[in-house]
């Protein structure tokens, strides 16, 4: 294993603390592993707090600032937080409009999420939810009952962010986030295997003229091995599946093609060029946004947007990983 790292024990702690020195903006809580907003709480504004396991970055960490997170959890690698996290960030961004959670949908976060917003009803701390389950590949997985969140958590934290720096209530922000969730579909497909400091080796085999079609975000199994072939191929089994469990996204979409964290640029780009073809592109995001570690691969993500959603999308945000208009 060749990694830029110290202590594979501290990975995220150390991370954190890059984090801090490179973004003054940002607030670091070292005891809790959080990321919160320099500025919050924000009287009067619904806050916003998501997390999960890190890995993923820059999700939910580089997704704090103006128009989007409040605050963000970060568990420890593929790591659910725990609700003693999750508390602290809800109180550190309570304003007293109420507080969204934005949850993907693995047990662990579930469960805890669930935890921490009972802790916070005792605080007299109103939370709304948001389960995001946006991957069309399995039903059930490895770590999950239901559909697995993936990168239309994304596209939910920018919307629902968007609406709650207009200081919405909160039933609104947590409405937009849910109609996010509802009308996106993401699939992803993998190159190689991910590894984690910790085990210091890939997550799984994978021959060099095969690929995990359907993969998960920790590296869970898809729906199958498929023999390599080309972005065009590859393009089109994704937009497929995708309007195969939700037919009508592909229409004025938002669309994410997203690296799994080990794919170069000019790979992502050639295939979001041939998913352009496909569907009906109304904005678009390349890049690595929500990763796994290492991996090569690569996630669309389709989510059919209306007049609103497209408003709250092009609203100006200004976070580490995510930043346009003034």
């Amino acid at each position: 294993m060749k990694k830029f790292i110290n202590d594979p024990g501290d990975v995220v702690a150390q991370a954190l603390a890059g984090l801090a020195a490179a973004h003054a903006e940002l607030r670091i809580d070292p005891e809790n592993q959080l990321v919160v907003r320099g500025d919050a709480p924000i009287r009067g504004k619904v806050g916003i707090v998501s997390g999960g396991g890190s890995g993923h970055e820059p999700l939910h960490g580089g997704f704090v600032g103006p128009g989007m997170l409040d605050a963000a959890c970060a568990g420890e690698v593929f790591t659910s937080p725990v609700p003693d996290q999750i508390v602290a960030a809800t109180r550190a961004v309570d304003g007293g409009a109420g507080v969204l959670h934005i949850v993907k949908n693995y047990t662990g976060d579930v469960l805890n999420f669930e935890m921490a917003a009972d802790l916070a009803a005792d605080d007299k701390i109103t939370v709304e939810t948001v389960l995001v389950n946006d991957d069309v590949a399995v039903e059930d997985s490895t770590w999950t009952a239901g559909r697995r969140g993936t990168g239309a958590t994304l596209i939910v934290e920018k919307v629902a962010g968007a609406l709650a720096e207009e200081r919405a209530p909160l039933a609104d922000v947590a409405a937009i986030g849910r109609l996010v969730n509802e009308r996106s579909g993401s699939f992803a497909v993998a190159l190689t295997a991910a590894t984690t400091p910790a085990a210091g080796q890939p997550g799984f085999d994978l021959p060099d003229d095969e690929m995990e079609v359907g993969v998960g975000i920790h590296g869970e199994p898809g729906r199958q091995r498929a023999t390599v072939t080309g972005a065009r191929e590859v393009a089109a089994l994704m937009v497929e599946a995708i309007l195969e469990a939700k037919p009508g996204l592909g229409d004025n979409a938002i669309v994410l093609l997203n690296g799994l964290g080990g794919t170069p640029l000019i790979e992502l780009y050639l295939l979001f060029g041939e998913v352009s073809k496909l569907v009906n592109v109304r904005r678009s995001l390349v890049g690595n946004y929500v990763t796994s570690l290492d991996m090569a691969g690569a996630s669309l993500t389709l989510c059919q947007a209306d007049d609103e959603i497209l408003r709250l999308w092009d609203a100006p945000v200004r976070t580490p990983g995510l930043r346009w208009g003034s």
